[in-house]
């Protein structure tokens, strides 16, 4: 149990950080709202009218969201293997060089289909 105490006190911190905004927020946060305030924006795209419901984003928006998502989680795997480069000697060496090319196909893939042009 000693073992899991620091975890356990984290987990305490930050769910009374979490509450605390939560509760502060609506406390002190302005109680006025007015029709700019609640008008959807989405990074830079400008709000149009659209029904209730919400509206339409384009296909492209998200698709680029996706590929940076894979690409950005695919070169986080170089840092434990930068770490223990000496002690994976050749091996490692043959598995990193398979992974990356690997990322320069899929990356050549994406680039060939028109993923990476912004319309």
């Amino acid at each position: 149990m000693e073992l899991y105490t620091p975890v356990l006190v984290l987990t305490a911190l930050a769910a009374a950080f979490a509450g605390f905004s939560v509760i502060m927020s609506t406390a002190v946060g302005p109680r006025r709202y007015n029709r700019a305030r609640l008008d959807s924006y989405e990074c830079g795209i400008e709000p149009t009218p659209q029904p209730v419901g919400g509206g339409r984003f384009p296909v492209k928006y998200y698709i680029t969201a996706m590929l940076f998502i894979i690409f950005d989680i695919e070169t986080i795997f170089l840092y434990p293997w930068a770490v223990h480069f000496d002690a994976l000697k050749m091996f490692g060496l043959a598995e990193m060089v398979v992974f990356i090319a690997t990322l320069f196909v899929a990356y050549a893939y994406v680039w060939r289909r028109g993923g990476l042009e912004w319309d």
